[in-house]
C-alpha cells in the first residue's frame, strides 16, 4: 500500500473501534466508572499500571483495586491510616504486589499533597517544543513519583524513556488523560497539555502491526521504536496522532491482522 492507501487504511479502523464498544473489554472502564477529576486520575493510573497480560484479568484487579479502596480512591489516597493500608495485604497482580501497591498509594498522597497532583507534575515537562517533551514529562515524573523511601523493587511499576524503554502503560494512561475523544473513549480531562504530545501505547500488538504496515522497522518496542511510529503517526495526523493506537490494536487483538 502507498502512504495515502494506509493513512485511509488506519482511519477505518480508528473509526470502528474508536467508539464507547470498545470501554467494556478494555481497563479504561475503571476510570469510566467515576465522574471526579482526582479519582478519575488515581483510577486510571493504578488501572493503566497492572495493565500486562490477560485483559480479563487486568480488569479483573483494577476492580479490586479500586473495592480495597472502598470505590473512593482519591479520598483513600488522601485521607488512609495505617490500618486501611493493612487492607491492600492481599493483592497481588504478577509481580506488582501489596508492597508496590502500598508504596503508590503513598506516592499519590505526596503528588497530591505536595505537587499539585498528577496532571501539575506531567505539565512541567511540557514547557518546550521538543517532539519527545512527553517522555521527558514521564522521565520526571518517575523522579518525583519516587522521591519517597520505597523498595528498589517498586520502581520497575515505572518505566522511564530516558532508559529507552517505550514506556507503554504510562503513554497509555496519558492518552486516556488528555486525549480529546469526542467519541466517548478516552476521557480527555487534563486540559493543559495538548493532545498533539502524545505517543503511542507501543506493545507486541500495535508494534507487529506497524511492522506489517512498514511503519516500523526496528525489530525491539523500545523506545527508539516508539519514536520511529511516532514520527509516521505525527505524519498522518500532527494534532491527534496517538488515535492511531486504536487501528494499530484493534487489528492485532481483534482481527489478528
Amino acid at each position: 500500500m502507498t502512504a495515502n492507501e494506509i493513512k485511509s487504511f488506519l482511519d477505518e479502523k480508528v473509526e470502528l473501534y474508536n467508539n464507547p464498544n470498545f470501554i467494556e473489554s478494555d481497563p479504561i472502564q475503571i476510570p469510566h466508572l467515576f465522574s471526579q477529576k482526582e479519582d478519575i486520575e488515581i483510577a486510571g493510573f493504578l488501572s493503566a499500571t497492572i495493565a500486562w497480560g490477560n485483559r480479563k484479568m487486568i480488569i479483573k484487579n483494577a476492580h479490586r483495586m479500586m473495592d480495597l479502596m472502598g470505590n473512593t480512591p482519591y479520598d483513600f489516597v488522601m485521607s488512609y491510616t495505617e490500618n486501611d493500608l493493612e487492607r491492600l495485604e492481599s493483592f497481588v497482580h504478577r509481580t506488582y504486589n501489596c508492597l508496590d501497591f502500598q508504596y503508590f498509594i503513598t506516592s499519590l498522597r505526596n503528588i497530591y499533597t505536595n505537587h499539585n497532583g498528577l496532571e501539575a507534575v506531567f505539565y512541567k515537562g511540557q514547557l518546550n517544543n521538543d517532539s519527545r517533551a512527553m517522555q521527558t514529562s514521564i522521565s520526571e515524573f518517575k523522579k518525583v513519583f519516587f522521591e519517597l523511601p520505597h523498595l528498589t523493587r517498586t520502581e520497575k511499576h515505572i518505566s522511564d524513556p530516558m532508559s529507552n524503554s517505550a514506556a507503554k502503560r504510562i503513554n497509555m494512561f496519558l492518552r486516556w488523560m488528555i486525549r480529546q475523544d469526542y467519541k466517548g473513549v478516552d476521557l480527555g480531562i487534563w486540559k493543559s497539555i495538548s493532545p498533539s504530545r502524545l505517543s503511542c501505547p507501543l506493545d507486541v500488538h500495535s508494534g507487529n502491526v506497524a511492522r506489517k504496515l512498514g511503519l516500523l522497522q526496528r525489530t525491539q518496542n523500545d523506545g527508539k521504536a516508539l519514536f520511529e511510529l511516532d514520527s509516521k503517526l505525527r505524519i498522518y495526523d500532527p494534532k491527534d496522532p496517538v488515535k492511531y493506537d486504536f487501528a494499530l490494536f484493534g487489528l492485532g487483538v481483534f482481527e489478528g491482522f
